[in-house]
């Protein structure tokens, strides 16, 4: 299993009045990171480099729309602001009929001596078909580029 790594930059901004990043934020963090993994853009055109995961094509007329299901995080430390990238960890923990279970673990900066994992979540995404407004299956190229990146899912702690 390969996990796909995304550098976050942190924005003065993310931070509540404790000085570090809120929940609110956090989410946004997480989606930016799926974004960039995740759907193909125009970027590549532009002489940018697009990962061989984004797969889906983003917009309202896009023919696959993508809706989240269910989210869940597990803070382990604050995060403070930093200058260098957060360093987010993305892996598949499931990949379903018409769905995916993103898996993600927000760590310090890469190359920091003290690797500290703030944060570890998962999202499950369904993806759908934008002209019947209803769930459709991954298609094979999807499931074999995605299948490179499955592991197991993110364990939470027990309540």
């Amino acid at each position: 299993m390969t996990r796909i790594h995304v550098p976050i930059t942190l924005r003065w901004s993310d931070l509540d009045a404790y000085g570090h990043v809120n929940n609110a934020e956090m989410l946004r963090l997480l989606e930016e990171a799926r974004i960039r993994v995740f759907w193909a853009d125009r970027s590549a055109a532009e002489g940018h480099e697009v990962p061989h995961t984004a797969l889906i094509a983003g917009g309202p007329d896009a023919e696959t729309l993508t809706l989240i299901a269910a989210q869940q995080i597990e803070y382990l430390a604050p995060i403070p602001y930093l200058r260098r990238p957060l360093d987010v960890q993305l892996w598949i923990g499931r990949l379903g009929g018409a769905s995916l279970e993103i898996c993600y673990e927000v760590r310090s900066p890469q190359g920091d001596p003290e690797q500290v994992l703030y944060a570890k979540a998962s999202t499950t995404l369904v993806l759908i078909d934008n002209a019947t407004q209803q769930p459709r299956r991954l298609t094979d190229a999807e499931r074999e580029v995605w299948s490179a990146h499955l592991d197991e899912p993110v364990a939470f702690r027990k309540r």
